[in-house]
């Protein structure tokens, strides 16, 4: 076994999981980006993986290997970042290993990320969240049980990973109630709950009927509702309010837009970025300030303090529906 094997193992097994306590999700994403890039050196230089040294994994194969994931297998930049952090993560690691390959291993070092586009969230409005609310058929099981969890994402923000994840117990509905969450990063966080909340919540746990560790919300089967779960059954709901909504089939529903709108809602009620961020677990104020960008009424307020004295504040509004429709073809 050749040095980088070596290491890569050790990567794994001494730096993630025993002195970092990586998530499963973190060592899935760098096992794959990793083996991917085994995989592509190897047929590069027809070497197995197992016999490849630092050497064959120079500067020029690893920028090879991300021209090849995003040009290739087409591949977002945000993936093809994520790709090169893994491989930054495991050359760092090396570079302790291995001062012999120190020159080799500052140059992959120095691959820099690529920069990418910043599009603006998408976030609902209160009146989609209200249609989008009620279209879950709450005659049924599956209907009480998806109400319950957009409505439990709409109003906590959690994401997709820590609705699935959540349990019984980690519903409190005493007094000032609560979710509590084992969320991204293995940051625990309490989030309170409305009174709307805490009584839909209270109506699905009598229905639920599970003993504390059990998952909150289950399939038929009785598992845990995965990821993917969350998102079919979004995309179903999103069909049904879009009739009676217009504007919702004009946005690309996931579960993370419910986290989005939670965000706005917050932001809409007038608290400061810092509190939104500890809301949703960010890492820092930065990723919180994406929700400053897509805020119009926010960028509309400030407009408004430099309309001159004289003239109105607000935007042009036509005082019938066929003008409106007119003056925006």
């Amino acid at each position: 076994m050749t040095a980088i094997a070596a290491t890569m193992q050790a990567f794994f097994t001494d730096r993630l999981i025993a002195q970092r306590r990586a998530s499963p999700h973190t060592i899935a994403a760098y096992r794959d980006a990793l083996r991917m890039l085994a995989c592509f050196a190897a047929a590069r230089t027809g070497t197995p993986p197992s016999r490849l040294d630092i050497a064959d994994l120079d500067a020029p194969m690893i920028s090879a290997f991300l021209r090849h994931v995003e040009l290739e297998r087409g591949n977002t930049i945000r993936t093809r970042n994520a790709r090169l952090a893994a491989i930054h993560s495991l050359f760092a690691y090396a570079a302790l290993r291995h001062p012999e390959h120190a020159a080799d291993i500052e140059r992959v070092l120095a691959i820099p990320p690529k920069k990418a586009d910043q599009a603006i969230v998408t976030f609902l409005d209160d009146q989609e969240a209200q249609t989008l609310l009620a279209a879950p058929d709450r005659a049924t099981r599956t209907g009480r049980r998806d109400h319950a969890w957009i409505q439990l994402a709409i109003q906590t923000g959690l994401r997709a990973s820590e609705l699935t994840t959540l349990t019984c117990a980690d519903v409190h509905l005493g007094t000032g109630p609560y979710v509590a969450c084992h969320g991204k990063g293995r940051k625990d966080r309490i989030t309170p709950l409305t009174p709307g909340t805490a009584a839909v919540l209270r109506a699905w746990l009598a229905e639920r009927a599970g003993v504390p560790g059990d998952p909150l919300f289950v399939t038929i089967r009785g598992g845990p509702m995965s990821r993917d779960a969350l998102q079919q059954r979004l995309a179903v709901y999103a069909a049904t309010a879009g009739r009676t909504c217009p504007s919702l089939t004009s946005k690309n529903l996931t579960p993370h837009v419910l986290r989005h709108t939670a965000a706005m809602r917050l932001l809409h009620a007038g608290n400061d970025v810092t509190v939104i961020a500890l809301w949703l677990g960010h890492e820092t104020v930065t990723t919180t300030q994406i929700y400053l960008q897509a805020d119009m009424a926010l960028k509309q307020r400030a407009l408004d303090r430099t309309t001159p004295l004289s003239s109105t504040p607000g935007r042009y509004k036509p005082p019938d529906q066929l003008l409106a429709f007119l003056e925006a073809l």
